[in-house]
C-alpha cells in the first residue's frame, strides 16, 4: 500500500512527521508520499515559495526510509485539488495498487463537500487521523459514509485499491506552522518544533522574515544541508 499525505508544509514540522510515521508503521505502508500543494483554494497562499517548501520537505524526510517527496502538484498549474492528484497517481501506479489518502478528523467532517468526493473514494482509501482513545463526533453525512465504508482490519485496505475508510489514532503534537512563522518573524527560535535541517534552510532564506529584514533564528550549529472550495492541505497545520 502507498500513502498520500498532502499539505502546504509551510514549513513542515514534527506534527506532520510524527503523524505520518504513526500511519506508515500502523498500516505497514510500502511508501508514504508527501505532496506539497501548489495553489491553495480557500485559505491564504503559502508564504514560502514552492521551491523553498519542496526543499524543506526533502531535507525533513531524507533520513526516514519509506518517506518520499512527490512534486506533481508543484509541477501542475492552477489550484491543488485532491482528485487531480489521485488521478495522476492512478495513471502512474495502475488500478490495483491500494492507495491511502491521509486526512485529519476535521477535514473528514467536511469531506462530503469536497470536489468529487465519490471519485476520490473510487481512487483511494481514506485514513482519518484522530487522537487515540477518543471518539470523534462527525457530521451526519460524514458519519453515514463512515458507517458504510469503515474498515475494521488492515487486510480490508490491502485487499482493495480504494473505497474504504480507516480510523487511525496518531500522536497529537500541538505544533502549528502559523505559530512557527510568527516565532521566526519575531526573531525567536522554533528549534525542537521542526527538524534542524529544515530550520537551517529557513535561517538561510528570507521567506519568513518580517518586512523590516529582521533575521530569523537559525540553529546554533550548522546541520547541513490542504475538495471543492478546499485544498489538499489535509495535514496538521
Amino acid at each position: 500500500m502507498i500513502g498520500v499525505f498532502g499539505g502546504t508544509f509551510d514549513p513542515i514540522h514534527f506534527g506532520h512527521l510524527r503523524t505520518a510515521l504513526d500511519v506508515y508503521e500502523a498500516l505497514g505502508l510500502r511508501e508514504l508520499r508527501f505532496v506539497p500543494l501548489n495553489v491553495a483554494v480557500h485559505r491564504a497562499q503559502p508564504v514560502a515559495s514552492p521551491e523553498q517548501r519542496l526543499e524543506m520537505v526533502r531535507v525533513a524526510v531524507a533520513q526516514q526510509p519509506g518517506f518520499v517527496v512527490d512534486e506533481r502538484e508543484l509541477r501542475r498549474q492552477g489550484r491543488s485539488y485532491t482528485v487531480d492528484t489521485l488521478r495522476g497517481l492512478r495513471r502512474e501506479l495502475g488500478d490495483t495498487q491500494p492507495l491511502c489518502l491521509l486526512i485529519g478528523a476535521d477535514a473528514f467532517n467536511g469531506f462530503p463537500d469536497w470536489h468529487r468526493p465519490g471519485e476520490i473514494l473510487g481512487l483511494a482509501h481514506l485514513v482519518v487521523m484522530q487522537r487515540p482513545g477518543t471518539a470523534a463526533r462527525y457530521a451526519d453525512e460524514a458519519r453515514v459514509e463512515l458507517q458504510r465504508r469503515r474498515a475494521m482490519r488492515v487486510s480490508q485496505l490491502r485487499s482493495a485499491p480504494a473505497g474504504r475508510i480507516w480510523l487511525q489514532g496518531v500522536t497529537q503534537l500541538a505544533i502549528s506552522s502559523t505559530e512557527i512563522r510568527r516565532m521566526l518573524a519575531a526573531g525567536r527560535s522554533p528549534r525542537f518544533l521542526l527538524p534542524d535541517a529544515v530550520l537551517d534552510l529557513v535561517g538561510r532564506a528570507v521567506c519568513y522574515r518580517r518586512q523590516t529584514g529582521r533575521p530569523v533564528a537559525a540553529p546554533t550549529q550548522p546541520v547541513g544541508s490542504e475538495i471543492s472550495r478546499r485544498p489538499t492541505d489535509l495535514t496538521p497545520e
